[in-house]
């Protein structure tokens, strides 16, 4: 070998891994790799599992975009930072202004350049001139276009994003893939730094608007449809509504009467294989641009969605079509062609990615390093996943149990093995007791009130008492939109 040849080869071997991170608004597991949905098309995000580490039991910190995005940036809990709802923006809390979010330590401690398109912070958060967050920033997240009016016309003041369906226009008039198309041009660029490109889709999320050919990938028919079973709520607490009480998304009622549920349900599964089209556009640029062989690519989603299953759809629920996301690490250090079982969080994303680059030990921290996973996926993990929504209500995902206590100590556990979908709730039965016992002990000890500023899906709970957004709750009202 020449010296040129061995210069050139050690400086390769050692330079620092790209990072490519790629987030996916409000999709659920109707991912091909996790079985969500039979019927779901997604060849890219699937390929990218086979290309690394695949966990099939990652579950979100809250199930609403701010507190979960928040969390997983800034490494903390939402009961640690009383982030709840869709505001406040967590640099305008005072004790959390100088907090160091991944992009920052990255930039900080591994000289990386940092380049961020679409939606990573909620809305517009992270993107103002004086945030920092990011060193070069592309256009935003955008559902547009949208039709000249509403397709559907839903009830709960009838939102203007509660909207699906298909009308006139080009795949390539969609924000998401302008979205795509900006993160291609970065990496055709070839930067020479090393980068943390991060890439943030806003489809599915409603209004879940999609050209014919992605529609057409899925059969007008009810066998799209996703399991239920009638009266799932029957053995549910009634505070479980509490966590959704009134909102725009609709009810499963609503769509049956309105003959809208398979719209709907067509709707995000033709959504979601467009995003995964657009995933499929930068993996690809990745490669042609010779990035592929040092650069760690971490795919996720900020939380899930329901389209009927509880009687609801949308977020805000503490089950696992409200927790259950994809998230897969491929390129070096992963062990290819793995799929994970254990339980890991969002959470646990910032310090996987600081030990991956051997980077100095993020002391603040509140998740744990996925690294022994990604090396081997049947080593064991101590910890569960856990979803806060609001304060003192909690999810806790362990390997084979889901468990939850709501903030007036009311509770649900479900046995995952034999009860996947979650349908009938044991935690009245005294048998499994020290089940219960066993997960109660991972409940957060930090239950922060919301913080100064908050608002939008803002649920209270105090002397007996339960406050939705300002309004306290009568005991005895009925549950809106089952009426």
């Amino acid at each position: 070998m020449s010296i040129l040849l061995l210069s050139l080869t050690l400086h390769a071997a050692d330079k620092k891994p790209n990072i490519l991170f790629i987030a996916i608004d409000d999709q659920n597991d109707w991912i091909g790799y996790l079985g969500g949905h039979p019927m779901v098309k997604t060849p890219f995000i699937d390929a990218l599992a086979k290309r690394g580490t695949a966990f099939t039991n990652a579950h979100c910190q809250s199930p609403l975009c701010n507190p979960s995005r928040t969390s997983l940036m800034t490494g903390l809990r939402p009961g640690s930072t009383g982030i709840y709802g869709l505001a406040p923006w967590f640099r305008n809390v005072p004790e959390f202004k100088n907090v160091v979010t991944l992009p920052q330590y990255l930039k900080k401690h591994g000289g990386y350049t940092t380049y961020s398109t679409g939606k990573i912070y909620h809305g517009r958060y992270g993107r103002q001139k004086t945030d920092k967050e990011f060193d070069v920033l592309g256009p935003g997240a955008s559902g547009r276009p949208f039709p000249p009016k509403k397709l559907v016309t839903t009830p709960f003041g009838n939102h203007p994003l509660v909207d699906w369906g298909t009308f006139p226009h080009q795949d390539t008039d969609k924000g998401d893939w302008k979205v795509a198309s900006w993160a291609v041009d970065q990496l055709d660029k070839k930067p020479t730094e090393p980068f943390f490109l991060s890439v943030g889709f806003f489809l599915p999320h409603v209004p879940c608007f999609a050209t014919p050919k992605w529609f057409d990938l899925y059969p007008d028919n009810d066998t799209v449809l996703p399991d239920i079973v009638r009266g799932d709520r029957n053995d549910t607490p009634r505070f479980s509504w509490y966590m959704h009480w009134y909102l725009p998304e609709v009810r499963r009622k609503w769509l049956e009467e309105n003959k809208e549920w398979r719209n709907l349900t067509r709707s995000y599964l033709a959504c979601t294989s467009f995003v995964d089209s657009q995933v499929g556009r930068v993996l690809t640029a990745l490669k042609r641009n010779g990035f592929d062989d040092n650069t760690i690519i971490v795919l996720w989603s900020d939380h899930g969605w329901h389209i009927g299953e509880k009687g609801i759809t949308g977020k805000n629920s503490l089950w696992d079509d409200g927790t259950r996301v994809p998230l897969i690490f491929a390129g070096p250090g992963v062990k290819p062609g793995q799929i994970c079982a254990q339980p890991a969080e969002l959470l646990d994303i910032y310090p996987t990615l600081n030990e991956l680059l051997k980077l100095p030990k993020n002391k603040t921290l509140q998740g744990h390093s996925l690294l022994p996973q990604l090396r081997n996926a049947k080593a064991p993990r101590p910890w569960p996943a856990i979803t806060t929504h609001n304060h003192d209500n909690h999810g806790i995902r362990t390997e084979n149990w889901r468990y939850i206590q709501y903030a007036d100590g009311s509770q649900e556990l479900y046995d995952m093995r034999k009860d996947p979908n979650e349908w009938t709730n044991l935690a009245h039965d005294s048998k499994f007791a020290d089940i219960i016992a066993q997960h109660k002990k991972f409940l957060p000890k930090k239950n922060r009130q919301p913080a100064p500023g908050s608002r939008s899906r803002i649920l209270i709970y105090k002397n007996g008492k339960v406050n939705w957004q300002g309004k306290d709750i009568d005991p005895k009202a009925s549950i809106p939109g089952l009426n």
